[in-house]
Parts: structure tokens; C-alpha cells; sequence
């Protein structure tokens, strides 16, 4: 008779050391506050994007933020997966993120650029909580967030060929 082995104890996050649900809880924090800040920016260039490229980029925009929302959403309810607080007062968010907001209304053309910076910066926080998630055996955040990298490197690329 075939002995069932017995699976390791960090294999799902009800197995996880306290100090091992906090490193993910504040990588995925340190995410939610970027990209929060990122989604305002996304809403601030929306509204006030003028120009030939209006219904192009005021478009594209929606799409792109209406997906940050649905993104934000799932990374906070994976916090709470924790048993944790999601980040949830722009105060946090902005203490927090390494990207700042843009209270200025630049021309599409630098919009498009701000927002390219933004993803580099975003993919490689996501990189790294992916890269903490291997180490912890976290297969749930991982294929959570390779999948909103997956995303947002085709929005990089869609406004990379805006920009040549």
C-alpha cells in the first residue's frame, strides 16, 4: 500500500509563520499603494486629456483604469486572504508609493510617457512580489500578480507604439 506523504507546512497561506504572512502582506501593500496612486493618475489624464488624440487616448484611459480598479480590488482582497488590513486612505497610499501623483494636465504626448514610467515601475514591484511568493511557496499571489504583469506589459506596449 502506496504511503500518502505529508504536504509541507507552507503550502497555502493557513500553514504560513506570522512573520511570513506579513513580508507578503506588506509587498502586497507596498503594491496597492503604487498602483493606487497610478489608478488617479490613470482618472487625472482621462479628464483632462485634450487634442486631436482626445477619444483615442480619453479611450484607452478608461480601459486601462477601469482594469486598475479591478486589479486594486484583488490585491487588497488577497491581503485580507492574510488576515490583514488592506492600505486603504490616500494618506497611506501616498506615504507609501514610490510614484507620485501628477496634479498638472501635460500634453498627451508626456501623459503617455508619464504612464510608460509608471508601468516599469509598477512590473518591477510585481516582479519582486513574485519573487518573494516563489520563495514562500505562495502559489495564490503569485499567479494573482504574474497575471496583472502579463496585462501590463501589453498596456506598456500599447503606449510605447503611441508614443514612436
Amino acid at each position: 500500500m502506496a504511503t500518502t506523504k505529508n504536504p509541507s507546512p507552507k503550502r497555502h497561506s493557513l500553514h504560513w509563520t506570522a512573520t511570513d504572512r506579513k513580508r507578503i502582506v506588506d509587498s502586497l501593500n507596498i503594491l496597492l499603494a503604487n498602483y493606487q496612486v497610478h489608478y488617479q493618475k490613470l482618472r487625472n489624464y482621462h479628464w483632462n486629456v485634450t487634442g486631436g488624440d482626445f477619444f483615442d487616448i480619453h479611450e484607452q484611459l478608461e480601459l486601462q483604469y477601469t482594469q486598475a480598479q479591478e486589479n486594486i480590488d484583488l490585491i487588497a482582497e488577497r491581503v485580507r486572504v492574510f488576515q490583514a488590513r488592506p492600505l486603504s486612505t490616500y494618506a497611506e497610499y501616498l506615504k507609501e508609493s514610490s510614484l507620485k501623483e501628477d496634479s498638472t494636465v501635460p500634453e498627451s504626448e508626456k501623459m503617455m510617457k508619464n504612464l510608460l514610467a509608471d508601468y516599469v515601475m509598477l512590473i518591477d514591484l510585481m516582479c519582486d512580489t513574485v519573487d518573494l511568493t516563489l520563495e514562500l511557496s505562495d502559489s495564490g499571489t503569485e499567479r494573482l500578480v504574474k497575471g496583472f504583469i502579463e496585462q501590463l506589459e501589453k498596456q506598456h506596449w500599447m503606449l510605447s507604439s503611441f508614443t514612436k
